[in-house]
């Protein structure tokens, strides 16, 4: 999903005014307790984080906490938004203060742009759908050729005789014996 300018640089005012009024969570740790313990507000992640699987675990993280996340376009931005002279991969606003009217015209525009993605794909796959029904439609000539081939009958196995147990031919030997003496 490409992020746009506007969506962009009103993420990172978010950061800046939520950091200057209210509490900011920063780095990828410090975010992950954030939505652990359900105290973010919103989550900002940066796009250009490499390896990705540093940050590749805060979605679902966030799907699962119904926290809302978004992504900038890249970590050094988002380090100078949060206040820090690194970069920084994600952060995790956990008080938004003056900054509860951008977030809630980010999560709209988040929206948006979501469906708008969403409405690509669902165009692409109507096209799919119709190739795998002419698929089906086709006749199988492998499934008619096992058909036709006989298979082999099961043969039943006769059942072998039980052993005697241990305790039994004890018992069976000292009846002998017994008999014997007598």
């Amino acid at each position: 999903m490409e992020i746009s300018d506007e969506l962009n640089n009103k993420i990172l005012e978010a950061v800046e005014t939520a950091r200057a009024t209210g509490y900011v969570r920063k780095g990828t740790n410090e975010t992950t307790k954030a939505i652990e313990k359900g105290d973010a507000e919103l989550v900002v992640i940066a796009k250009d984080v490499d390896p990705p699987e540093v940050v590749m675990h805060l979605p679902p993280l966030c799907e699962e906490k119904n926290i809302p996340y978004v992504y900038t376009k890249n970590k050094d931005e988002l380090g100078r938004a949060a206040g820090i002279d690194v970069r920084c991969a994600s952060v995790a606003i956990v008080k938004s203060g003056d900054a509860k009217k951008i977030l809630n015209e980010i999560l709209g525009k988040g929206k948006e742009e979501k469906k708008k993605a969403e409405e690509k794909v669902e165009k692409k796959e109507p096209e799919k759908e119709e190739k795998r029904e002419e698929k089906e439609k086709e006749p199988k000539e492998e499934t008619k050729k096992e058909e036709d081939v006989e298979k082999p009958k099961k043969v039943a196995k006769k059942a072998e005789p039980k052993e005697e147990s241990k305790n039994e031919s004890k018992e069976a030997s000292k009846k002998e014996s017994s008999e014997s003496k007598k």
